[in-house]
């Protein structure tokens, strides 16, 4: 399972960064379901060669923020989201909103920076989501 998850150690992007958006789009994205067990904190570091407490740092996150919750002898489990009640939060919308425009300006002037068209950007974006990255 945590083979699924892509971390690359040569990105400035922070391991547990990495790791902690790769489990949400997981989530997201239906390849972990509700009530799915996550891989032990052992696990995962060895799956994915990074320090055990890196992991352990993500899980404990994830837990504060209600995404998973971890039964002490029994593992991590992924918690059905109540995203309905967030999502219906107007403020909460218009905040999400604000966030994800913020992020793919930053992501498309980053791209075409490197010199990458739009559409170049919106074929690999397709694909990954497509894939399941």
């Amino acid at each position: 399972m945590a083979a699924a998850f892509n971390i690359n150690v040569k990105d400035p992007m922070p391991l547990y960064a990495q790791l902690e958006r790769a489990i949400r789009f997981a989530i997201a994205t239906g390849r972990l379901a509700i009530g799915a067990q996550l891989p032990t904190v052992r696990q995962m570091a060895v799956d994915l060669r990074i320090n055990a407490n890196t992991v352990a740092k993500v899980y404990a996150e994830l837990e504060r923020a209600g995404v998973v919750e971890t039964r002490r002898g029994v593992g991590t489990f992924v918690l059905e989201q109540p995203l309905v009640a967030v999502a219906s939060s107007a403020r909460r919308k218009s905040e999400r909103e604000k966030e994800l425009r913020a992020l793919t300006e930053r992501f498309l002037a980053e791209a075409i920076a490197l010199g990458f068209s739009p559409e170049e950007v919106l074929e690999r974006l397709a694909g990954q989501v497509r894939k399941g990255v």
